[in-house]
């Protein structure tokens, strides 16, 4: 009786090392079917470029309500930033875990390279994401395999353990090489595609979850685009600083949230955050949203807003003395 292909189930990130994990295991006689997960912080548009580069199967996840939710209080903290790769990965795999069950397959696997990052491929900290995950024993990592516990997959011989590999550390001269022999010319440099790693953005997302904690992915995806102003009633007011912001967020703030434009000069858009929209900061924003427009900085503007179903206009009288950077996030 013949016995049947194992199959995998891989976490594309994109990245060099997820890639070539999963070339590594194409050397065996197995199934590989990729998820790419999507989130307001990483992950768009992958899936179709990866399937084509490697040749396999590749299912796109939108992990965005999930995330935020695990993002407010991660079992295992943060790193640097406000990155809690541990949980991250761990949620990762636990939603591939789901897929994996679904698709009658064997074992999940990853890029990890043991020893590349220091909070979350540690030996412990891949020990903790099995845990977390849910399937201990079913994470192969075909980069650094044969320095990590054998899987069970490779214990039942579904998997053959010597074609794997063991590279260890931060140095990348063997993935490089590894790249070349496998005729992967094009890929991103490492540690740069996760907005929770990046000083500006988390700024933006801690002051919006500290006045917003109820805030969705739609509020964190606006957190991308324009100028961000923390007004003193607990609202915040974005304003675009080009035709492509106010095009991005006039369409995420759809019938949900109150656009703001000066009414009779060409202006940029505007969109208030929070729960609270006081007349304070209103008439702040307002004034905010017409002072980066055409009008006279001096005088009264009409500003336009609108909410769903709902519009009107405010009288602002704009001081060209007052100044608006200390609002700024």
């Amino acid at each position: 009786m013949t016995q049947r292909k194992a199959r995998g189930i891989g976490l594309l990130s994109g990245g060099l090392d997820s890639l070539l994990a999963v070339k590594v295991l194409q050397e065996q006689d197995l199934e590989l079917l990729g998820i790419t997960f999507t989130t307001p912080f990483f992950g768009r548009n992958m899936a179709s470029r990866t399937g084509r580069l490697l040749g396999i199967p590749v299912l796109s996840v939108d992990l965005s309500e999930k995330h935020l939710e695990m993002l407010r209080k991660p079992v295992y903290g943060y790193g640097s930033r406000m990155n809690p790769c541990i949980d991250c990965h761990a949620l990762m795999l636990r939603e591939a875990g789901r897929v994996m069950e679904r698709e009658n397959a064997d074992f999940l696997f990853t890029g990890e390279v043991l020893g590349q990052r220091p909070m979350s491929q540690r030996r412990d900290s891949l020990r903790s994401v099995e845990k977390l995950s849910g399937y201990p024993g079913r994470v192969l990592r075909p980069l650094s395999a044969r320095l990590l516990p054998p899987t069970i997959v490779e214990m039942e011989g579904l998997v053959d353990r010597e074609k794997l590999l063991d590279i260890h550390g931060r140095s990348r001269k063997r993935q490089e090489a590894l790249a070349a022999h496998y005729g992967i010319t094009e890929y991103p440099q490492p540690g740069g595609g996760c907005l929770l790693t990046k000083d500006g953005f988390v700024r933006k997302l801690k002051e919006l979850l500290a006045r917003y904690p109820e805030a969705t992915p739609r509020e964190v995806e606006l957190l991308k685009w324009g100028r961000h102003f923390a007004l003193p009633g607990g609202g915040m007011c974005l304003v675009g600083r080009n035709r492509s912001d106010n095009e991005k967020l006039e369409f995420l703030a759809g019938k949900h949230l109150m656009i703001l434009r000066a009414a009779d000069f060409p202006s940029p858009t505007g969109v208030m955050l929070g729960t609270v929209e006081s007349e304070e900061d209103l008439a702040l924003a307002a004034r905010i949203v017409a002072s980066y427009s055409d009008a006279p900085r001096f005088g009264t503007v009409r500003v336009a807003w609108k909410k769903g179903e709902e519009s009107g206009f405010l009288a602002e009288q704009l001081d060209e003395k007052e100044d608006y950077r200390g609002f700024l996030i």
